[in-house]
């Protein structure tokens, strides 16, 4: 399994991969793959837990679905996002949430959307042995303040990204996700930083790239337009559905192979 060092040890030299997950099988496979980072995502919300937005997801629901995903993955580095409102206005509540991440379900590191009142979270994390992903750009979490759209795009909010990064590199992450932003802001972050960036929607010039799962094999009815289906999958379970409904209501399912008769049960009744 890759510690954050050798992730670190990535940037400018080896790509780095990183998908979702959210429970064990799908873990296994993203794991078998060769992808390097999983990420436990509050993207949870949206994609497996039935929610409009991330933000309803809780610390509960994220702790879960980590155990989960740890349960299934052998070589992938683990990551669990830190839910709205579990950091970020009191430290001590902030520091058990991420700890609670790392010491019950085994992850290996936490992912905190992040601003000017994380800086200092991220510096006491990381001395406590904490390893911090950061997350700059659109951060779904500020959906109410900020909308979904791209972030990044005037002179000063560049500025603003740029300097938000250096200082979380400075209070001690190990890496950075880059979402939604101007390839050539990304491009221009990924030169200054030693930490390697993980882009969403932020070009081809980043050291990485995350998806969500769901957009990445075809799991949903829409995906971001910086997203890619690389497979079908939401076809393939609808045809498999309708297959088994429509063998049952015909009795071809289950067929003899299916069922098993023990001969001394015969004449009981």
């Amino acid at each position: 399994m890759p510690t954050v060092r050798d992730i670190r040890a990535k940037a400018g030299k080896e790509p780095i991969t990183m998908l979702t997950a959210y429970d064990a099988p799908t873990a296994a496979i993203v794991d078998d793959a060769g992808v390097d980072m999983i990420l436990v995502g509050d993207s949870m919300g949206n994609a497996a837990l039935g929610y409009d937005s991330t933000l309803p997801v809780t610390v509960d629901e994220v702790a879960s679905r980590t155990g989960a995903v740890v349960r299934g993955t052998e070589d992938a580095l683990v990551v669990a996002d830190l839910p709205f409102l579990s950091f970020g206005y009191d430290e001590k509540s902030a520091v058990e949430n991420a700890g609670r991440m790392l010491k019950e379900e085994g992850a290996n590191a936490v992912k905190i959307e992040s601003g000017p009142h994380t800086v200092e979270l991220t510096e006491t994390l990381s001395n406590l042995g904490v390893p911090v992903m950061a997350h700059l750009g659109l951060t779904p979490q500020s959906v109410n303040q900020v909308g979904h759209v791209r972030q990044g795009t005037t002179r000063e909010d560049a500025d603003e990204i740029l300097t938000l990064a250096k200082e979380h590199e400075e209070a001690g992450a190990f890496s950075l996700v880059l979402e939604h932003v101007p390839a050539n802001l990304a491009e221009t972050i990924t030169a200054e930083l030693d930490i390697p960036t993980i882009g969403i929607g932020a070009g081809p010039h980043t050291d990485g790239q995350v998806l969500v799962i769901n957009d990445a094999v075809g799991l949903g009815d829409w995906s971001p337009p910086f997203s890619k289906q690389f497979g079908d999958v939401k076809g393939e379970m609808e045809r498999a559905v309708s297959a088994f409904r429509e063998e049952v209501e015909s009795g071809e399912f289950p067929a003899e192979e299916h069922s098993h008769v023990e001969d001394e049960l015969d004449g009981v009744y």
